[in-house]
């Protein structure tokens, strides 16, 4: 499936990570309430609940008008107010979090997933099977892995294109986390 395509149209998103796009657009936060209200997604409140499809509208229209550099902002900013389930207390934890940590923030329908796999000592790899950018997700797990890395380590993520893309129509993107 490719970035910006909910998988279903009865997918919903909460309030509290929609709002983190506005925050995630820092000098710019009121250029993103003006795309969610042209996306039908006016005044957002923590507690709602608003369409997938209308939001990842705004991202589209948020990588076209400002670019890739803001939607990884908007991603590293996620972890500060989205939900997140509790006792993480290790990299490896906050990477296998970040799936349950997804389907806190959503609900009916198919959203798709965040698979961590442990690919050896002080590496992993997550495949992100879901409609949201690549820089988003890249900045969602940098988020993860900065917040969450070792003291003394200096964490790599890479994107593994051999392993497909979502912007090139791909079914996923797969980041190689290394620290």
């Amino acid at each position: 499936m490719a970035q910006f395509q909910a998988y279903s149209p009865s997918v919903l998103v909460n309030g509290q990570t929609v709002l983190a796009v506005v925050a995630g657009m820092g000098a710019f936060k009121s250029m993103a309430e003006t795309l969610l209200e042209k996306q039908g997604i006016k005044n957002p409140t923590a507690a709602g609940w608003y369409p997938q499809q209308a939001w990842l509208n705004a991202f589209r229209d948020i990588a076209q008008g400002v670019g890739a550099k803001t939607l990884y902002q908007i991603g590293f900013s996620i972890p500060k107010s989205a939900k997140f389930p509790p006792g993480i207390g290790s990299i490896e934890q906050a990477l296998e979090s970040l799936d349950a940590a997804y389907h806190m923030n959503h609900r009916g329908g198919e959203i798709g997933h965040y698979l961590y796999a442990q690919a050896g000592k002080n590496q992993g790899a997550i495949t992100c099977r879901n409609p949201y950018p690549c820089d988003f997700d890249r900045g969602l797990i940098e988020a993860m892995v900065a917040r969450f890395k070792p003291a003394g380590s200096f964490p790599k993520v890479t994107h593994d294109a051999a392993k497909g893309c979502r912007a090139k129509q791909g079914d996923s993107c797969t980041y190689v986390i290394s620290w």
